[in-house]
């Protein structure tokens, strides 16, 4: 089942770590192949996104063809002091996986991405991997990531988790202090390698207090 406006706000107040969301968007009054635009919607960079529905579920979906990286962008322009989340789901096929990340601070910022082929979660800046994790990935089942930007120091603290089921982590995967970033928007990416349909819902991003 899907979080709402109101259930997000309610478990954000509850964990004392956000505020309300800025942006919320599941899908659920989006048409049938088509992309809800900015700004409640979202800004498609490449590739054929569609609204989809499966079991009473509406999600944006992500072909299995062509083999390319693709993104969309989506929620407020900022450059330190929110957070994005995203559910992704992914099938493996054989032995090929998806890749698929959720981001900040645009195309060139930091972003978490799942990398099952190499059994990891990775903190990735632009293309570039900083930091990574162990990861249990498992096919065909929703996957939620999450990555926060706060300013620290002189700088920035970047934070991630990722987590399948319905219990999040208490603690963060990775933590990385670095350098100051350009403002941009949140971002969710996938890279169908597996030739499968790559599905993205609950997109939100919360400003932290």
């Amino acid at each position: 089942m899907k979080l709402g406006i109101a259930l997000l706000s309610m478990v954000a107040c509850s964990m004392g770590a956000v505020a309300a969301p800025l942006y919320v968007q599941d899908f659920e009054s989006a048409k049938d192949g088509k992309v809800p635009e900015p700004p409640a919607g979202v800004m498609v960079l490449d590739g054929q996104f569609a609204v989809k529905e499966a079991e009473g579920n509406r999600f944006l979906e992500l072909p299995g063809s062509p083999l390319e990286t693709f993104g969309v962008l989506f929620g407020p322009n900022a450059a330190a002091g929110n957070e994005v989340q995203v559910r992704i789901l992914g099938t493996k096929s054989g032995r090929k996986f998806p890749t698929f990340a959720a981001g900040l601070n645009g195309v060139n910022g930091f972003k978490v991405r799942v990398s099952p082929a190499k059994n990891a979660v990775e903190l990735v800046q632009g293309d570039e991997s900083k930091a990574s994790a162990p990861l249990a990935w498992k096919s065909g089942e929703w996957t939620s990531l999450k990555l926060r930007v706060v300013a620290a120091g002189g700088g920035v603290l970047v934070t991630a988790k990722v987590w399948q089921g319905p219990t999040e982590p208490a603690d963060w995967t990775l933590k990385l202090e670095t350098t100051g970033l350009p403002a941009g928007l949140a971002g969710a990416w996938g890279m169908p390698f597996s030739g499968t349909p790559i599905r993205f819902d609950d997109l939100t991003v919360s400003r932290v207090p």
